[in-house]
């Protein structure tokens, strides 16, 4: 079984704007019923679908597998829940672990947050000084809770 554990936090500053590589990410979901969550992907030139479980804490299983660029976009257009996520991811690379930046578009334009993805919910982090408060187990902050009530309308 697959298996993330991630934290999320908000951003407070632009400090980590000088940071990492960055990729537009256009996201839908199939399904985004809590335990069955079915996500469909573009990052960049590559496609992929997502299947999740029921969250606990900040472990989730996954199921993550690459499909072709253009079966991606079509079922972005033609299947998934509108509206789509668009967000800018930026990956950054700090004191030996990944932080993936989320600068949302459209009706969750003005949120950014920062995951990181652990070994174990213990795994210790350092923590950038641009990060504030913990999110991880605030569901508003999901993706898939974003398409059905946006941060525009908080």
């Amino acid at each position: 079984m697959g298996k993330e554990i991630e934290r999320k936090f908000l951003v407070t500053s632009d400090a980590w704007r000088s940071e990492g590589q960055s990729s537009l990410l256009r996201q839908g979901y199939i399904s985004a019923e809590p335990g069955r969550i079915v996500r469909v992907r573009i990052d960049g030139d590559r496609g992929c679908i997502t299947i999740k479980g029921m969250a606990t804490g900040a472990s989730c299983g996954e199921w993550e597998y690459p499909v072709p660029l253009q079966d991606a976009a079509e079922l972005l257009d033609q299947v998934c829940e509108k509206p789509l996520i668009e967000k800018y991811r930026h990956r950054i690379a700090r004191d030996g672990v990944l932080w993936e930046v989320d600068e949302f578009l459209g009706d969750n334009a003005g949120l950014v947050v920062a995951e990181i993805e652990l070994e174990s919910e213990e795994q210790r982090f350092v923590r950038p000084d641009w990060l504030g408060e913990e999110v991880t187990e605030d569901r508003r902050y999901a993706n898939a809770n974003l398409i059905r009530k946006p941060f525009s309308q908080w």
